[in-house]
């Protein structure tokens, strides 16, 4: 199950840039711990698929996962051994753009020691430093 976009306006996407700190999504709202992000980085859809599969293997079906990032960005690659030039390449993966503070997984329905281990796993997954969040420790 490779996470995608149905439908995008364009596509092929410019690279931008992560500058700055998050200013939504950086909140726990709908579980009761969190997984931050404490750097900026282009997180793929196989990134996202190992952290959910190492997620919903550790806590065994108990408690909710929330993926709370999503890939729609199109991330372009040309082929190996091409000559420069002759326009961009085509379509290779999707990434989702995360900033500094956002919050990329909430899980709710386990103790916190158990939450703690299942994000620890999950952080392994992601190439940025990440850090625990609980609801009751961001008040």
């Amino acid at each position: 199950m490779v996470l995608q976009p149905k439908k995008s306006k364009y596509r092929k996407a410019q690279r931008g840039t992560m500058r700055g700190e998050e200013t939504r999504g950086t909140m726990v709202t709908f579980g009761e711990y969190g997984l931050q992000a404490l750097e900026s980085a282009w997180i793929t859809t196989t990134q996202i698929e190992a952290a959910r599969v190492a997620v919903t293997r550790h806590m065994k079906r108990r408690g909710k996962v929330w993926i709370r990032i999503f890939p729609d960005k199109p991330v372009t690659k040309k082929p190996a051994e091409t000559r420069m030039g002759k326009g961009k390449g085509a379509p290779e993966t999707w990434v989702a753009v995360v900033r500094k503070g956002r919050l990329m997984l909430e899980i709710d329905g386990v103790p916190e020691r158990m939450a703690k281990e299942t994000l620890c796993r999950a952080a392994a997954k992601f190439p940025i430093k990440t850090r625990f969040v609980s609801r009751s420790k961001m008040i």
